[in-house]
């Protein structure tokens, strides 16, 4: 049975890079660990994948708090405390007081599924390695009631980090590693020409040159992401904002109209207005 090929959606739009990392760590049966920018699209990657090989989704997304025995099962004591104590006969199957975890779930699929391990670098430094022999092995045992869970299928694992804190060594080498890099003007305006089909020309090169040059920004403490951008032109296109008002060649506009949607501190409003002060007295 050949592995399937994945090639983007009409959706989303896939780089060639990032295509062939996608199959190639299908082909070896690794997980993809995806790194870039937040606001790249790293979490809608899996879902897309789903969607174009026509595979089950399941999502686990990682807090601070999360463990990794959650991704597995637990076992609700305190549940069946409660019941003993009210005399239900449930508590006689400790199987009834077993949660499945996302990966129980994902392994007892029918078909093979994809399985998004999200932001896994929120949790704690031995979360990776916690889940190092059943990423392995695709397996794991149930104590409680003495179970081997093994998956049906290798699932299409997908795991996605922020670069909060390194990843162990360990861990690191049992994946296939891709950086989305930021879209440069070309690939982003395939990209609004998925979500906003028609955009007029003007405006959308006047849009895109406001992007980049706030992006460019020496000192930004965030820069604006492609999802951020979004969010911009659904607003210009909303308040009917005309090009012209975008361009600041003339210096008169102190920042983008609704640069709320692209600047998302008071440090970065500030660092960009000072800095066109300064080109102003420059050109003067």
């Amino acid at each position: 049975m050949s592995n399937p090929r994945f090639t983007g959606t009409e959706r989303y739009v896939a780089t060639g890079d990032l295509t062939m990392a996608v199959n190639a760590a299908v082909t070896l049966g690794r997980p993809l660990l995806i790194k870039g920018e937040p606001g790249t699209g790293k979490t809608q990657l899996a879902e897309e994948i789903a969607l174009s090989l026509g595979r089950p989704l399941y999502e686990w997304h990682v807090k601070s708090t999360t463990k990794a025995q959650q991704g597995l099962y637990e076992y609700d004591a305190v549940s069946r405390l409660r019941d003993s104590q009210l005399g239900d006969e449930r508590v006689r199957d400790i199987s009834n007081y077993i949660v499945k975890g996302r990966l129980w779930e994902a392994f007892i699929c029918d078909e093979q599924p994809v399985l998004l391990i999200d932001e896994i670098d929120k949790a704690d430094i031995e979360f990776p390695n916690d889940l190092l022999r059943e990423l392995d092995r695709m397996e794991f045992y149930v104590y409680e009631t003495h179970e081997l869970v093994r998956a049906l299928h290798r699932p299409i694992i997908v795991i996605t980090s922020n670069n909060e804190k390194e990843l162990p060594d360990a861990f690191l080498r049992r994946c296939f590693f891709h950086y989305i890099r930021f879209p440069d003007a070309a690939t982003m305006e395939q990209i609004v020409d998925v979500h906003f089909p028609g955009l007029k020309q003007e405006l959308l090169k006047e849009a895109l040159e406001a992007f980049y040059r706030l992006r460019e920004v020496p000192g930004l403490k965030k820069k604006p992401s492609t999802s951020e951008l979004l969010d911009w032109l659904k607003l210009l296109l909303a308040e009917d904002i005309p090009p012209e008002a975008l361009r600041a060649a003339d210096g008169k506009s102190a920042i983008p109209p609704l640069y709320g949607a692209l600047l998302k501190n008071e440090q970065d409003v500030h660092l960009f207005e000072q800095l066109l002060f300064m080109n102003r007295r420059a050109g003067r």
